[in-house]
């Protein structure tokens, strides 16, 4: 599937200025640039909208690696803040650790536009049926 397709998926992703860059099962890449209205005090971009960069590309990733008819959901998301971004852009990139029957385990890491560590997301997604 396409990444605008499948962003397109997601509205609050949109919504919130996400990117996606490149989207395969074993890798998801995405970004989200500085801006204004995405910071808290001091011009740093909110740690929410870190996690929503994260959680969406670390998503993905999970839904590219379920079975036919399946569908997903968070059970579990653990986030370290490392880094503050005052401008340019986050870059998230996802791969899956575990992809098993009941779940599928994704870690995303995010960065700067230089290339240094910003926050690291560990998302555990349910395995669902079809309905």
């Amino acid at each position: 599937m396409d990444p605008a397709e499948l962003l397109a998926l997601m509205p609050f992703a949109v919504a919130t200025g996400v990117e996606l860059d490149r989207a395969g099962p074993g890798e998801v890449a995405g970004r989200l640039p500085w801006a204004p209205q995405r910071c808290t005090a001091g011009g740093v971009l909110h740690g929410g909208a870190l996690m929503t960069l994260a959680d969406t590309v670390g998503a993905v990733c999970a839904f590219l690696n379920l079975p036919p008819g399946a569908s997903t959901s968070t059970l579990a998301s653990s986030t370290s803040l490392l880094r503050a971004v005052r401008g340019g852009t986050a870059h998230a990139t996802a791969r899956p650790l575990h992809v098993g029957r009941s779940t599928v385990v994704v870690l995303t890491e995010v960065t700067d536009d230089d290339g240094r560590p910003v926050a690291s997301v560990t998302q555990t997604q349910a395995v669902l049926g079809p309905a």
